[in-house]
């Protein structure tokens, strides 16, 4: 299987089981639904935009690929660190709910974005 396809069928998969945990594992309203969606969509993009950037870059030079990747990774991190400080600052949201699941999704994004890495490299390896 593709391995772009491979990690955006995961990805789907643990967004449903997320999401099914947020709606019947939880209390009814004791959570606020717009400010983790808000994370939700936050770090979702951000894992998206993560896998895109070394998709692209991973047949590339060793040059190209760190500037990429690293660059990449710092530029997200920038503007995610700018819409959580615009988000919390201007209240439009949960402070409380919205930080405990933005990190919460963070933490276990970023596994299935590395996990998506090791596969593509595995499957390079195997091919040679």
């Amino acid at each position: 299987m593709k391995p772009l396809f491979d990690f955006l069928i995961k990805l789907c998969i643990l967004t449903v089981i997320l999401w099914a945990v947020i709606f019947w594992g939880l209390a009814p309203g004791s959570v606020d639904l717009k400010s983790v969606t808000v994370a939700w969509v936050m770090v979702f993009l951000n894992t998206l935009a993560g896998y895109l950037l070394f998709d692209y870059a991973f047949e590339k030079k060793s040059a190209t690929f760190t500037k990429v990747v690293f660059g990449g990774l710092a530029v997200r991190l920038l503007l995610m660190m700018v819409l959580l400080a615009v988000i919390i600052a201007g209240s439009y949201v949960s402070a409380y709910d919205f930080v405990l699941s933005f990190f919460a999704f963070y933490c276990i994004y970023v596994i299935v974005e590395i996990l998506g890495y090791q596969k593509k490299n595995k499957q390079k390896k195997n091919v040679a």
